[in-house]
């Protein structure tokens, strides 16, 4: 039988509700063969993956999803089988955003409390580990507690769009950076859920263009953010360009309708990932 394989998940060590020996309980439960681990900006979870992959049975793609940003627009990009290890300019890039983060959770707090019962503290009661960098999510699920509105999904469309006015921008590197800092680190640059919904379209093609030309890898075509006509255009430019086309969940628990296995990445591509990745990191098999 085919390998079921889940390119995009995330733990408790960025804003996923699961840590990640629960995630890897929740990827075999779901009949997955390979899960992709990548919390953002950070591979602190990265340690305990051979205990989740020797307790599932489930094997592991380290990764990370790297923040980007283009002219006020969030860009993600996968890091399969990446070495952000210290000293690396991603490492470095990831630090910095991370700090960035930090200083933007608590201004937006600061603002959503002049309007909402929300404070600092009930925002960090939302975060399993204390060494977690606080983010959206998290403020989200501080006001899902307090009652100001009744699930994550709805606090995004709402008090934390970015067209509205308690949004703050944060520090991070270019979408093309994003692909030239992974490549360095030896790993495999996939661009994230490039058409979702929540984005109101599809990236500029202009900007994708230009992420191909610095060395982009992949797409991640299957998402659950993406119509089955952004689907088709992302999947023809794939095939354009040569690149690899992904699919994941980008499952974070309870914090998002997503489900595991949802959708999935070919056997084959992840054979060609693993061919292509420069560094020493490599799939955790059982």
């Amino acid at each position: 039988m085919e390998e079921r394989i889940d390119l995009h998940a995330h733990s408790t060590w960025s804003d996923g509700t699961r840590d990640v020996a629960e995630l890897f309980a929740d990827a075999r439960a779901a009949g997955l063969d390979v899960l992709a681990l990548t919390d953002h900006d950070t591979v602190a979870g990265w340690a305990e993956l051979p205990g989740a992959v020797a307790a599932s049975g489930v094997a592991a793609v380290p990764g990370i999803e790297v923040s980007a940003e283009h002219e006020q627009l969030s860009v993600h990009v996968l890091a399969l089988l990446v070495d952000p290890g210290p000293g690396t300019e991603l490492a470095g890039e990831m630090a910095r955003a991370c700090a960035s983060r930090d200083r933007r959770a608590r201004t937006m707090v600061d603002r959503l409390a002049a309007d909402h019962p929300i404070s600092w503290e009930g925002v960090q009661e939302q975060v399993a580990d204390p060494t977690t960098v606080i983010g959206r999510p998290h403020i989200a699920d501080a006001l899902v507690a307090a009652g100001v509105v009744p699930d994550r999904s709805s606090a995004f469309a709402e008090l934390l769009s970015p067209s509205g006015p308690y949004y703050v921008r944060y520090e991070a590197p270019t979408p093309v950076d994003a692909v030239r800092l992974i490549l360095a680190a030896g790993g495999v640059p996939v661009i994230a859920h490039p058409g979702s919904v929540s984005r109101e379209g599809m990236l500029p093609v202009e900007l994708l263009e230009e992420m191909i030309t610095a060395g982009l890898a992949g797409i991640e075509v299957g998402h659950r953010e993406h119509e089955p006509d952004e689907r088709r255009r992302l999947a023809e430019l794939a095939r354009s360009h040569d690149l690899l086309v992904t699919g994941g969940s980008d499952y974070h628990g309870t914090g998002k309708p997503n489900r595991l296995g949802e959708n999935l990445t070919q056997p084959d591509v992840l054979a060609a990932i693993t061919h292509r990745a420069t560094s020493t990191t490599e799939v955790i098999r059982p």
